[in-house]
């Protein structure tokens, strides 16, 4: 790829990875290798994360034109020596359905994505790595961190580190109903799931709403501007969306939503949460009752509230926290936890 920073190089990877029912799919994304001698040691390894960008092919991240500009931190991981590996995850640069906040598909893609990462030329990789996401590849992270000692035991995960995670499915859709943007994520994630899971989207949305849906998921996210751009659509759907108020509450959607929030990690595996105290998306409370699950399982948790952060900016206004933490990782400190003070009762 042309105009890598920092003197990197960086590669567009296809690479094979494992769907929902365990066939054999091919996932897109980026390597990004900084410049200079191999360690001898090997270098070690970031995964990106990504937020949502869209949930159709056209919507990869590794096909944007902003997309170097989009992995928050890349210039301090890329000059402190770390590969930075970077899924599209699958169904976006790649044939379709994207399944959109499906916990296990974005792990496998991040997990399979480092083994690339490994075996790159001139990469250099080690097998130690850290993943680091934002929203939806929060959760994409968290999965990593639940899925890595099965899926991929020869990989060494030292730390995950996520920026306002999408955790508790069901509570968040039901709490950002109210919102605009809360309205666009239900609407991608019915659309995508009616497709992956054969779940009739018909059951949970009026025919006058379909063309609205239709139009977001057929849109990309790729810069702030395009947010404001997916206002129209979103409005529409404050006319007719829902059949039923609680459609969380209806099967199979409630099991399926249950099924894809992250569970605890393992607590040999210190966690990272970032969280903008003014986000109207993913509400801090949630991410608070995460952290108090992860803590109550005996993981080591750093919380990072950032006072005036939404969600749209708190990966980049929280980013050189987490990769000074992400160092520590590496080196292998004591990782520091907030699990013994007030906030976690």
């Amino acid at each position: 790829m042309d105009n890598a920073p920092d003197g990197a190089t960086a590669h567009r990877v296809l690479y094979k990875s494992e769907g929902l029912q365990g066939e054999s799919i091919a996932v897109s994304g980026v390597v990004i290798i900084p410049p200079g001698p191999i360690p001898v040691n090997g270098r070690q390894i970031i995964a990106w994360a990504h937020p949502t960008t869209g949930i159709v092919p056209k919507c990869a991240p590794s096909l944007a034109r902003v997309f170097f500009h989009s992995i928050q931190g890349l210039h301090e991981m890329l000059q402190r020596g770390y590969v930075v590996t970077a899924t599209d995850y699958p169904g976006l640069g790649t044939s379709g359905p994207h399944p959109y906040l499906v916990g296990v598909s974005e792990g496998r893609a991040v997990l399979d994505s480092v083994r690339v990462a490994r075996s790159m030329p001139g990469a250099g990789g080690g097998n130690m790595f850290v993943v680091w996401g934002h929203s939806q590849g929060g959760q994409a992270a968290l999965y990593t961190g639940i899925l890595a000692g099965t899926y991929a035991p020869e990989l060494r995960l030292v730390g995950v580190a996520a920026a306002a995670p999408a955790t508790e499915l069901g509570d968040l859709l039901k709490d950002d109903m109210a919102t605009s943007g809360g309205k666009n994520i239900t609407a991608m994630t019915l659309w995508s799931w009616s497709r992956v899971y054969g779940t009739p989207i018909s059951q949970v949305v009026t025919p006058q709403a379909m063309p609205a849906i239709d139009q977001l998921a057929s849109g990309c996210i790729e810069r702030y501007f395009d947010v404001l751009e997916r206002r129209a659509p979103s409005k529409e759907l404050q006319q007719s969306f829902l059949r039923i108020n609680n459609f969380t509450d209806l099967e199979p959607w409630q099991s399926l939503l249950a099924s894809n929030t992250p569970t605890a990690l393992p607590p040999s595996i210190p966690i990272f949460l970032a969280q903008g105290m003014k986000d109207a998306l993913v509400p801090p409370a949630i991410t608070e009752r995460y952290m108090q699950d992860l803590c109550k399982a005996g993981s080591a948790v750093q919380w990072y509230p950032v006072a005036n952060s939404g969600h749209l900016f708190v990966a980049r206004d929280s980013a050189g926290a987490a990769i000074n933490w992400i160092e520590g990782r590496f080196a292998g400190a004591a990782p520091p936890s907030n699990c013994t003070t007030s906030l976690v009762k």
